[in-house]
């Protein structure tokens, strides 16, 4: 029987949402082996100056447990 499990974590990137969310699962993956998928959960903004500064993706990550 298999068990997955889920972590959430909020990537944040100067570029864009979808860069966001890769620096997420770029810093998941350093420590988690068995990453199945994730799913974006939230997006929202930092806004400076009438512009935006910082972009942040939540999303969670789905690894399955190795015995």
């Amino acid at each position: 029987m298999a068990v997955i499990k889920t972590i959430d974590l909020v990537g944040v990137s100067t570029e864009s949402w979808r860069d966001a969310a890769h620096k997420a699962l770029e810093e998941a993956g350093r420590t988690l082996r068995g990453i199945e998928g994730f799913d974006v959960l939230d997006t929202s903004a930092v806004v400076t100056d009438n512009r935006i500064s910082e972009y942040q993706t939540h999303i969670r990550i789905r690894f399955r447990l190795e015995r």
